[in-house]
């Protein structure tokens, strides 16, 4: 397939229960359990359910990856990528980052000794020459927020 159809389409087998061309939404909080502590695949939404399990598998597919990890908001994200690093990492960052990202990252991470430099990240060299031996991440929004610059 070429990607127009395959962003579309995706993993083109229909829903198993229903026979639906377009999966459903389900919109359950918690699933029946076979026994406590086994599940039938899912337990409770929040940590994961047929919807967002279909969405990671197509955005998976259309990407050509294995995986995908889809989040309930991008801060939720951010704060998922920050619990990658540890005290005493570094971060290169763009100047001109969402309000919620900047406050997670100054008010939050650097208690935790993660350290940040914030470049105009237009240009990469602006990027490369803040690279640092204990550089673990370079975190960059395109476009950014509030003032829509592109890298």
């Amino acid at each position: 397939m070429k990607f127009d159809t395959n962003a579309v389409r995706g993993r083109s087998s229909p829903d198993p229960t229903t026979g639906a061309i377009i999966p459903p939404i389900y919109q359950t909080a918690t699933y029946v359990l076979e026994e406590v502590g086994k599940d039938k695949g899912f337990d409770y939404t929040r940590s994961s359910n047929p919807t967002r399990q279909d969405l990671e598998e197509h955005l998976a597919a259309i990407e050509g990856g294995q995986y995908c990890i889809a989040f309930s908001s991008g801060m939720a994200s951010a704060d998922s990528c920050m619990k990658l690093l540890s005290k005493g990492d570094h971060v290169v960052c763009c100047d001109d980052v969402y309000g919620g990202t900047a406050r997670l990252f100054n008010n939050l991470m650097t208690n935790y000794g993660v350290e940040f430099t914030y470049v105009d990240s237009h240009d990469s060299a602006n990027v490369e020459r803040a690279i640092q031996p204990n550089t673990k991440m370079v975190w960059i929004e395109t476009p950014t927020n509030p003032l829509l610059k592109v890298t």
